[in-house]
């Protein structure tokens, strides 16, 4: 059998965002989240606050570390086995990166170690400045990384002379057509990430009886964050989807699963895509929905895949069924929410078991949806790696074979199962000790002696008890 280069490639790209995009919309809004509860600390002395904020300032060293790891050989790839794209694109694309790292990493790096380690060693308006610069610096690394993937689906501001994409106007290129929507969408979607992490997190711990207030005050903040933000979202991405009709009509056509531009178009529920006779089997919708959802008409007209030559037709079975995961589970956070507002009545939010159990559940679910919305973002795009003017074949490595690409992905996965499988363990280590005392076994002469020693809390079973609930902080042999 034969191996194709361009799928192979595909696929390990595909694999390497996947993996990499769950912790970026994790670490943004946590960042943010520690910041808030610094203020708080810094303004109340409740030292509730603080035991909150150096329990989930070690969740986000491990999530933040692992993001770091798994985002530095992105960048390879694109030498590796896209380098036609990286020098036709290198007059663009290499400041956008180079801004991102002088503007983003460099204040991160300066104020992280302030953040992780700095608690009761510099002052306590410092460390909270620390955790203000750390969340800003998270923004301003999404705001370079979106506007870059942006201009990949709406490229403005350049013209493509000789293969090579020449800038002639950098507002225009940095600004264009879809990138407030795509930024203001990932934002909010990093903020229900966190807020639901925290909130399942935190009603693990209350059903387990485990520092109930600070566990309540933290459930309680998130309720209010996810009430606002998750039909904030639904608008937001309302807003996004009448932009990518504009500017990527065949992929909106993707996504609804429609083959005939038309009126009065159907929202479809469910069906089975068949691309190959450009038709669906089993067909299930509401009448005239897809048209008022994309047009704000009843009878608004919807472009169809058939617009456009079968070559040039996203894949089209993926982008219809990820776009119904994130939608779903979308519609699935907002009645989480609003079971919230409902339940607060007699602090009942934080004693029905069922609603703990669900939020359990959730904390899983935007990290679900994130991964679907890429799909449907990155894959609807093809066969576009710059939307209309270079196609993925156009990109690939000339020299790149299929044994060479097979070998690069196998070692990809194997290395980054790895990386999740060392994330995950330092995540449970800490997840199971829990927001212990901050005085227990600390010293001002402690000193951490590795990068992710913040984040690494030993602690052992008392002998005879399977309940994590008794675990304790160990502070043996001076670590």
């Amino acid at each position: 059998m034969e191996l194709d280069p361009l799928i192979l490639s595909r696929i390990q790209f595909a694999f390497v965002v996947s993996f990499h995009a769950i912790f970026p919309v994790f670490s943004i809004g946590l960042a943010s989240f520690i910041a808030v509860l610094e203020g708080l600390a810094f303004k109340t002395g409740n030292p509730l606050w603080e035991k909150l904020s150096a329990f989930w300032t070690k969740v986000f060293a491990v999530v933040f570390g692992m993001g770091v790891v798994s985002g530095i050989v992105m960048s390879f790839q694109f030498g590796t086995n896209w380098s036609n794209f990286s020098q036709a694109s290198a007059n663009f694309l290499g400041p956008m990166l180079s801004y991102e790292v002088i503007t983003a990493f460099f204040l991160e790096a300066a104020f992280l170690g302030v953040l992780l380690f700095g608690r009761h060693k510099v002052p306590a308006g410092v460390h909270l400045f620390a955790a203000i610069m750390v969340a800003v610096g998270t923004f301003i690394s999404s705001f370079w990384i979106l506007s870059a993937n942006s201009w990949m689906h709406t490229p403005s501001g350049v013209e493509l002379r000789d293969g090579v994409f020449h800038v002639t106007s950098w507002s225009q290129a940095i600004f264009n057509p879809s990138f407030p929507y795509r930024f203001a969408h990932m934002v909010v979607a990093s903020f229900l990430t966190g807020g639901f992490v925290v909130a399942g997190v935190s009603a693990w711990y209350l059903l387990r009886g485990r520092e109930v207030e600070a566990n309540r005050k933290a459930l309680s903040m998130c309720l209010w964050m996810l009430l606002f933000l998750a039909p904030t979202q639904a608008v937001i991405g309302d807003l996004h989807g009448l932009n990518t009709m504009e500017h990527q009509p065949v992929k909106v056509a993707a996504m609804e699963g429609n083959w005939e531009t038309s009126r009065n178009v159907p929202l479809l529920l469910f069906a089975i895509p068949d691309q190959e006779n450009q038709t669906n089997r089993f067909e299930i919708g509401i009448p005239n929905l897809a048209s008022f959802i994309l047009t704000h008409e009843w009878d608004g007209e919807v472009p169809g895949l058939n617009e456009v030559a079968v070559e040039e037709q996203p894949p089209v079975g993926i982008v219809f069924w990820s776009f119904r995961v994130m939608v779903g589970l979308g519609l699935l956070m907002i009645a989480f929410a609003l079971a919230g507002l409902l339940l607060r009545r007699n602090g009942a939010y934080y004693q029905k078991r069922w609603f703990l159990q669900g939020l359990r559940f959730m904390s899983i679910t935007p990290f679900i949806a994130v991964i679907a919305g890429w799909f449907v973002t990155e894959i609807g795009r093809s066969p576009w790696l710059v939307y209309g003017m270079m196609n993925q074949a156009e990109a690939l490595t000339p020299s790149l074979t299929g044994g060479m690409a097979l070998f690069t992905l196998i070692g990809y996965v194997v290395v980054y199962g790895l990386v999740f499988s060392a994330g995950v363990y330092y995540l449970l280590r800490v997840l199971y000790v829990g927001l212990e005392d901050e005085d227990e076994g600390e010293h001002e002469s402690d000193r951490p002696a590795r990068p992710l020693s913040a984040a690494h809390v030993p602690f052992e079973i008392e002998h005879g008890q399977g309940d994590v609930s008794h675990a304790k902080p160990a502070n043996e042999g001076g670590h």
